[in-house]
């Protein structure tokens, strides 16, 4: 058999395995409501956003008081950048990771633990 025609097939077979392959990640990441994201940023802001949330105290006041919204620290655990020179990531009982982002047109940091 020529080499065209055994590069023919296989190019056309895995032209084939590509397309089922992004059709059964695309699937996978419709069913879970999450996207398809790797990077250590990312990996961090899914994990925040599977646990449960508990605020200190000084922020209770705050969202009490109206200046903070419980959508702002959403927005922060969606579209935050994790700063992670300033982050303490080996610490044994948990982390304490520190947030990055926009708010109202001012940056803003959160602390999380």
């Amino acid at each position: 058999m020529p080499f065209l025609k055994r590069l023919g097939y296989f190019l056309a077979g895995l032209s084939i395995g590509l397309i089922i392959l992004a059709f059964l990640l695309k699937k996978k990441t419709t069913e879970t409501g999450s996207e398809f994201c790797y990077f250590p940023n990312c990996r961090v802001l899914k994990d925040l956003r599977a646990k449960p949330l508990t605020f200190s105290d000084a922020v209770k006041e705050q969202l009490s008081s109206n200046v903070l919204d419980s959508a702002d620290i959403q927005y922060f655990l969606i579209d935050g950048s994790v700063d992670f020179s300033k982050s303490d990531t080996k610490s044994k009982p948990c982390k304490t990771y520190v947030i990055e982002n926009s708010l109202d047109g001012k940056e803003a940091a959160m602390h999380v633990e």
